[in-house]
């Protein structure tokens, strides 16, 4: 189970790049070890070589919110990206677009990734977002967002798709109960 992403307020970090690909947030020689954690260390680890990158500025450590350019996550489809944004501890992402494979693996991992345009918030210190009532906050602004609604039910009840499915644990035993009652010698 995931934790749930109702109420979220963190500090921006502003990365203004487009086309961000899966490769520069998780490069490739990072992708061989075994469990999901562990890979914020490595998170976007070529560019935070560079002392002035958006990660390596004090005002910016602790970020749990990142807003940045069109077709984030591009790319690979691998789910490392996914993993190594959340271990950094990124919760939500917001950029004008995604690549769709990005999208699900962050919303299996618990990171509320909005489409959104952003230049109203790239200059925000702090934001609030708020799933609930599917809003963006601070001082002065109020930004409405949409989201799919079911990558917003998972996110709010932090369910991956396996919880999902047993939401309807007990539909699939009575299925299962009829099949076997039709066909006792063909099991599902």
């Amino acid at each position: 189970m995931m934790q749930p992403f109702r109420v979220h307020r963190g500090v921006v970090a502003p990365l203004l790049r487009n086309d961000v690909d899966t490769d520069q947030i998780i490069p490739k020689q990072f992708l061989k070890r075994v469990g999901r954690s562990g890979y914020g260390e490595c998170l976007f680890h070529d560019w935070r070589a560079d002392a002035s990158f958006v990660l390596n500025q004090r005002q910016y450590q602790g970020a749990s919110i990142l807003v940045t350019g069109s077709n984030f996550g591009c790319g690979s489809s691998r789910e490392h990206a996914a993993w190594a944004l959340r271990d950094f501890g990124f919760r939500a992402i917001l950029a004008p677009s995604f690549a769709d494979i990005f999208v699900a693996n962050c919303t299996s991992n618990g990171i509320a990734a909005i489409a959104i345009e952003t230049d109203a918030l790239i200059e925000r210190t702090h934001l609030t977002i708020d799933l609930e009532r599917c809003e963006i906050r601070d001082a002065g602004l109020l930004v409405k967002f949409e989201i799919d609604a079911y990558r917003r039910e998972r996110l709010l009840h932090g369910h991956d798709e396996i919880a999902m499915t047993l939401r309807h644990e007990a539909a699939i035993a009575r299925y299962e109960a009829a099949q076997a009652a039709k066909d006792p010698l063909h099991p599902l």
